[in-house]
């Protein structure tokens, strides 16, 4: 099997991997973290669809084999972060892959990005039937990226790769056949002794023990998932800024930091994207202040219209007042 007369890089994959395991490796793992509530208020991790990511075959029951892909978009977060040094950055940030996929909402992107994957695999196995996979399927993304060999769990649940650190999205085709690929071998844990995100997450939200996330007190449940006013979790306070997801037990990962530290590059461009400009000149560029008095006198239809698309258009007009509001009174 090859790829060949398929630009790979093109479509914004770094790298994939081969498996034909249907079921996780960690589900035991995941169903522990679930029955000690660690899932917080994300519920749908825990309902109806839970027992269905047991297997691929009970998402996809024709389910033989998947390919997994990494699309990075570290340097996009080295572009963000040199937006928050300058000047023109008013202390408030976002999760670094908003300003990725040009700016609009990942799962759209990376969707269309594996359509054309699954086009040129159809032409050299016309018989073949695909699903797509992201993270708003019932799958264990993350470890199906494991079985294919790409990476490890880290200590903050972050899914890692030793040459790409975290900064990407998972996405994958699951076939209805096999493929004549040789699999990968399953990557073993290379974060040692190393403690950087467990010490460095201001609300401490990663369980040592475990290596999960206590969900209710991390800073991207509260800022993303919440839709509503809500209690902050306790010592957001001396975190960054963050009112839309937070990038701090990757930024101190030292895999992570590796790619920055050699100046890896992969889509390297300077050209911001509409959408992009959009989220940091209202949300990032002007004083807190005005920014709540719009989002205060702008209807909820009105917001929608104007993020769609976005990634924030989820949290909504009242989930943004909530976060920058947080930012504003503490």
């Amino acid at each position: 099997m090859s790829f060949s007369n398929l630009d790979l890089h093109s479509l914004g994959i770094a790298d994939w991997g081969y498996t034909e395991n249907s079921e996780p490796m960690t589900w035991d793992h995941y169903e522990n973290w679930l029955d000690n509530d660690g899932h917080g208020p994300l519920g749908y991790l825990a309902d109806h669809r839970k027992d269905l990511r047991k297997s691929l075959k009970n998402y996809y029951p024709e389910f033989q084999s998947a390919l997994v892909f990494i699309f990075p978009f570290f340097d996009d977060k080295k572009r963000i972060e040199d937006f928050y040094q300058s000047t023109e950055s008013n202390d408030l940030k976002m999760a670094s892959y908003l300003f990725a996929y040009s700016g609009v909402d990942y799962h759209h992107a990376i969707k269309e990005k594996l359509l054309k994957v699954k086009e040129q695999l159809s032409e050299t196995h016309p018989n073949i039937k695909m699903k797509l996979s992201l993270d708003t399927q019932p799958v264990l993304e993350r470890d199906l990226a494991y079985r294919a060999g790409l990476g490890w769990f880290g200590k903050n649940s972050m899914f890692i790769s030793k040459h790409w650190g975290s900064f990407f999205m998972i996405g994958s085709l699951l076939l209805d056949q096999k493929l004549d690929i040789e699999s990968k071998q399953v990557e073993t844990d290379h974060c040692g002794q190393c403690q950087a995100c467990i010490i460095d997450c201001p609300t401490l939200a990663i369980n040592e023990n475990t290596r999960t996330i206590e969900a209710s007190k991390c800073i991207s449940t509260y800022t993303i998932e919440l839709f509503k006013d809500a209690p902050a979790p306790k010592g957001m306070e001396s975190a960054s800024g963050e009112i839309f997801g937070c990038d701090i037990c990757q930024d101190v990962c030292p895999w992570s930091k590796r790619v920055f530290r050699e100046n890896l590059t992969f889509n390297k461009t300077k050209t911001l994207h509409p959408q992009e400009e959009l989220l940091i000149n209202f949300f990032l560029k002007r004083p807190k202040e005005e920014i709540l008095k719009e989002l205060d006198t702008m209807s909820n239809r009105s917001y929608q219209k104007m993020f769609r698309g976005t990634p924030v258009e989820r949290t909504g007009r009242i989930g943004m007042i909530k976060n920058i509001k947080f930012w504003l009174e503490k």
